[in-house]
């Protein structure tokens, strides 16, 4: 067991030594200092959370040194430090309720040691019962955590993790007034985000999109149309994973995934109420209230509600949005705890647009208004969800635990909008298609794991076993179109969205399919030494894929059986001190897709492999974090659409032979000094056909993504006040239909200001130089969508 101790400034240090090796970050130091007398004052200002990282913070504040074992710490949490206070007071505030005491050495220095059983003190209200309190990141004021579970289901760390991770937290939701996975996308370091309407959002990293997200460790199929997105209140953190994530979902592409952990009840009461306001009358209502239910603590409960009520900068756009979500967890007994919960998401969007905008024939941008609307006013795009889950888990008495998990989710659209197409492709006058549609898509999802620890050849190593099943059903329509009428000519610098009169649907379409997913899993952390963990996995799937599409006069049908696919996981991290690692890992990857050929049969499955080799530091126990990652991903038989389908095929592609990704991911993440809070992230990602195709493959995702977020509160008089910012700068993207955009950058600014300890009052300033620019580009006809015009919003936080 290791002893270390902590002076001015050294993890600091270190973490500069790393991020000037990067060749990216900016040098950040803070001069040693000797030691003061114990009976002189500080003001300081420590904000909650990890116990090892604010003891850190004190130590270089207070100038003194002191010594303790990581393990005291580990996974500890405290509510912080604000106000003028000697050292001996300092630190028995930061420890109040650890079972820690600070001792003063004969020569000055402290050292860490238990407080005698008669003197400890329970913990307060950090408690949030369920989950390891390096994990929740909900009150502890940070940008990371010190413990995650989604890229192998072990809980580690995110040096002990070999893949690129990010976590939002509670608190940079906050700071950057996140509402939704939209923005979610728009800050996380190596994520973009297209759309081919307004309310159809699809996720990319390393250029394939995120087909699969998880909640609570459960996979999710995301589905663009009918999945609301606007649930960020009832979520403590989303945990992020670049690059395949198959061990834990199966079948999937391997760009990576979006963990979303919900808020869980707490022992002590509190309550919150935020009140928003913004540009184009953009209101917003949130309260969360929690607390225990009876008189021991054994039963708790929380519930939140959001609701919100915005126009768009678009003409006549609009949304009304709704989130009611539950929870409550019953301690059967002081081993076994049982959570039932339940939560209903509704998106009303008069006005949304089924296709965005379109461009001149020749795909270069229309010379129009970020105001301009390119739908009838009769549109409309409206989203709802439903939901239920339970989770038992139980603890045995040798630190193994069983966990059972189980989700519904039922997602219903009801949309009527239009779309363009061109007649004479030449031609700056537009068609006009109409549609109306309804979908239902419903998920059901059970998992059970256990997991613990064993002994082997003198070692202690982590093991996890489990089982999941997988079932998603659509049910779609009927739904139908007014299609292809060539009398409906519209011109496009010019387009009167009160002029088009609404045609009688021919509702002539349906469909239906549904997958069946059965797997096992298996994955083992090896302690080979202590310096050194190998982890390996593997993954069986059964899946089964069938689906029916009628259209008019044509019925097609579509399906597809796989029996016992196999998902192995390798990863290997090498500790080369205290706080740097490097790493490797490899895995597999299989995805079943639901594109056709000309003929509309379907195309063959994704295959692949993807490898990541890099280096990460972790600093102040676990608040900074900072990552180097080289990856490399091959594909074979991924889709490119055809520009003509056989008759009835409504879209087609054709397997594109083998693609190859390679690129680079760079991030820092956490707490760099006293009340200062960041995240920086480059990344690059190039893709290529190498097999069966030319040049670029997927050249509508940026090869280059900068993004940095920061907040810093002030010292002294000014420690009611904290201020910030991001930066986010993308390089050019271009289309096979001939649009093309060059590289862009979007500045934001926030402050915030404490008026007490119970309210705080934040202005957030988006898009500072009103840069107009595309959110996502496509191809002449639409699915060209503007970027957000400078806009503000205000809001007031109180809590008790």
């Amino acid at each position: 067991m290791s002893r270390f101790t902590l002076n001015a400034a050294r993890p600091l240090a270190h973490a500069v030594h790393l991020a000037v090796a990067l060749g990216v970050f900016s040098a950040l130091s803070l001069a040693p200092t000797h030691a003061l007398a114990q009976n002189q004052t500080h003001t300081y200002q420590i904000n909650a959370g990890s116990l090892g990282a604010a003891l850190s913070l004190f130590a270089t504040a207070a100038n003194v040194t002191l010594s303790f074992n990581a393990e005291q710490t580990q996974g500890m949490t405290t509510p912080g430090l604000s106000g003028t206070y000697s050292t001996d007071e300092g630190l028995a505030r930061l420890l109040a309720g650890s079972g820690l005491q600070a001792q003063r050495q004969a020569n000055g220095a402290y050292v860490l040691v238990p407080v005698p059983k008669s003197d400890e003190l329970q913990l307060g209200a950090t408690t949030i019962s369920g989950q390891a309190l390096g994990s929740v990141s909900e009150n502890t004021g940070s940008y990371t955590t010190s413990s995650m579970s989604t890229a192998t289901k072990l809980a580690a760390s995110m040096r002990e993790t070999p893949q690129s991770v990010t976590v939002i937290t509670r608190q940079r939701m906050d700071d950057q007034n996140m509402q939704s996975l939209e923005d979610i996308s728009t800050y996380t370091p190596g994520l973009t985000m297209r759309k081919t309407g307004g309310e159809r959002p699809e996720f990319y990293s390393r250029g394939s999109a995120i087909d699969n997200i998880m909640i609570d460790g459960l996979p999710v199929a995301y589905d663009s149309d009918t999945l609301g997105t606007s649930t960020l209140a009832m979520f403590d953190r989303v945990e992020v994973v670049r690059g395949a994530s198959g061990l834990m979902l199966g079948a999937g592409n391997p760009s990576g995934t979006l963990n979303l952990i919900r808020k869980r009840p707490t022992v002590e009461p509190q309550v919150s109420v935020t009140l928003g306001a913004g540009s184009w009358d953009n209101y917003r209502t949130e309260i969360d209230a929690s607390s225990a239910l009876n008189s021991s603590g054994s039963i708790r409960g929380r519930v939140v509600g959001a609701f919100q009520d915005k126009d768009s900068f678009t003409d006549g756009y609009s949304s009304k949005r709704q989130l009611l979500y539950g929870i409550t967890e019953f301690d059967l007994s002081e081993a076994t705890t049982l959570t039932l919960g339940a939560y209903y998401n509704r998106e009303d969007n008069p006005g949304a647009d089924w296709s965005g905008i379109p461009t001149r024939a020749d795909g270069t941008f229309l010379p129009i208004s970020r105001s301009t609307r390119m739908s009838p006013n009769w549109t409309y795009w409206n989203k709802k969800n439903t939901s239920a889950f339970a989770e038992i888990e139980h603890r045995f008495d040798n630190d193994w635990k069983l966990r059972l998990n189980t989700t519904w989710l039922r997602g219903d659209l009801d949309m009527l909008g239009t779309s363009f197409y061109r007649l004479d492709p030449s031609a700056d006058q537009l068609n006009l298609n109409v549609g109306r549609y309804t979908y239902q898509h419903t998920q059901k999802s059970v998992d059970g794991y256990v997991s613990g620890p064993f002994t082997l050849l003198g070692a202690t190593h982590e093991l996890v076993l489990g089982g999941s099943y997988r079932n998603d059903k659509t049910d779609d329509g009927p739904g139908g179109g007014f299609l292809n009428d060539p009398n409906i000519v519209l011109d496009p610098s010019n387009f009167d969205y009160h002029g088009v009169e609404k045609p009688a649907i021919n509702y002539n379409w349906s469909r239906k399919g549904k997958v069946d997913q059965y797997s096992t899993y298996a994955t083992v952390r090896f302690h080979l030494r202590d310096d050194l963990k190998l982890i390996l996995g593997s993954r069986l799937d059964w899946y089964e894929y069938e689906q029916n599409t009628i259209s008019g006069d044509y019925t097609f049908g579509a399906d597809y059986k796989a029996t016992r696919e196999y998902t192995p996981y390798a990863g290997l991290i090498y500790d080369i001190n205290d706080t740097y690692s490097v790493y490797t890992s490899w895995t597999r990857i299989f995805q079943p897709q639901a594109n056709v050929d000309f003929q509309g049969s379907l195309l063959p499955p994704v295959t692949g492999t993807n490898r990541e080799i890099g280096i990460k530091g972790e600093y102040f126990d676990g608040a900074l974090n900072a990552s180097l990652a080289y990856f490399q991903l091959n594909q074979e038989n991924l889709a490119q659409g055809l520009d003509a389908c056989a008759e009835g095929v409504a879209s087609c592609s054709v397997a594109s032979g083998e693609v190859e990704t390679k690129g680079v991911d760079l991030e820092l993440q956490g707490m760099l000094a006293l009340g200062w809070q960041a995240s920086a992230g480059y990344t690059y990602a190039g893709a290529k056909n190498v097999k069966g195709g030319s040049g670029r493959f997927d050249s509508d995702t940026p090869y280059n993504l900068l993004k940095l977020s920061t907040t810093y509160q002030l010292p002294g008089d000014l420690e009611k006040w904290s201020i910030g910012g991001s930066f986010r700068s993308q390089s050019s993207t271009y289309t096979t239909y001939g649009v093309s955009q060059g590289g862009y950058s979007i500045v934001d600014l926030m402050t915030g200001y404490n008026v007490n300890k119970k309210l705080k009052v934040q202005a957030n300033l988006n898009n500072v130089f009103d840069k107009h620019y595309y959110q996502s580009i496509s191809n002449p006809a639409g699915a060209n969508i503007f970027g957000d015009p400078r806009n503000v919003a205000v809001t007031m936080k109180w809590s008790m």
